[in-house]
């Protein structure tokens, strides 16, 4: 019998600005599946949803076997869970998630990948969903890039993505009073980390740096000692991981707040 359900948020981004043009962007395979998996042995029934209902895209960087730990049963299952899975094609807007009923869903996950810069840190659909759960106290998951989804709960943060892209911190700084989650203690991929992205993936720079935006924006940012070791906060309602290698736990720390949550309301 399921516990509940958990909605999972993908992002519909196919592409990031970079300095000097564009580049591939999407949800890590890695950072959705395996959370995916660990919420569903943890007895929950996951929902998919994105901005415009569509699959979400996921980025071929990801798609390799060295982020299932040199794996390729793992990575070979992980790609045949997200080609052909239910789960991972019923695939709902985030505007029919809300209009369904937010009090149906017992947490939300949002993995990474570059992918939630794009457009979720600014969806107001996404605003929405997370003032929501906020106020409620309901576990929210964040993976990687995903963190950045948090901004979607300014009143202004489309102008806030603008204020970072074009270099105005201060105004940035303006823009955000008020965030719901300032001085929540929380993660995201590294600026040591997103150096090896630009330089290796991408092959430019990127605006600006999520850690850096999250700082602006009023959240105590820690990162971890060594780049791509697994590290995950938890702070009252809001989980985050740094980076693909914290996708188990991401998924393990989700489920126990899930269980936590369920047995106060239970009270």
């Amino acid at each position: 019998m399921s516990k509940g359900k958990v909605l999972v948020v993908g992002s519909n981004a196919t592409r990031i600005e970079v300095q000097g043009g564009y580049g591939p962007t999407g949800n890590y395979l890695n950072e959705t599946v395996v959370p995916i998996w660990e919420i569903q042995d943890g007895g929950y029934d996951v929902v998919l949803a994105t901005p415009n209902g569509t699959k979400p895209h996921i980025d071929e960087a990801s798609n390799v076997a060295a982020h299932f730990g040199g794996d390729e049963t793992l990575w070979r299952r992980a790609q045949k869970f997200f080609a052909d899975d239910p789960v991972m094609n019923d695939v709902h807007t985030l505007r029919a998630v809300i209009d369904s009923g937010l009090d149906t869903f017992a947490g939300v996950f949002v993995p990474g990948g570059q992918a939630p810069v794009v457009d979720l840190m600014q969806d107001p659909d996404m605003g929405e969903i997370l003032r929501y759960y906020h106020a409620k106290g309901t576990p929210t998951a964040f993976l990687c890039h995903g963190p950045i989804a948090t901004i979607a709960a300014m009143p202004k943060a489309k102008e806030f993505r603008a204020a970072l892209v074009a270099g105005d911190t201060r105004k940035a700084a303006e823009l955000a009073k008020g965030w719901q989650y300032a001085g929540y203690e929380m993660t995201i991929f590294s600026n040591s980390e997103e150096k090896w992205v630009e330089n290796d993936i991408l092959h430019a720079q990127m605006y600006f740096h999520v850690a850096d935006a999250l700082e602006s924006a009023g959240g105590d940012v820690s990162v971890s000692t060594v780049d791509f070791e697994p590290h995950v906060t938890e702070d009252r309602e809001l989980i985050c991981g740094q980076n693909p290698r914290s996708d188990h736990k991401i998924g393990t720390t989700l489920v126990a707040a899930l269980d936590r949550k369920a047995a106060t309301t239970s009270r």
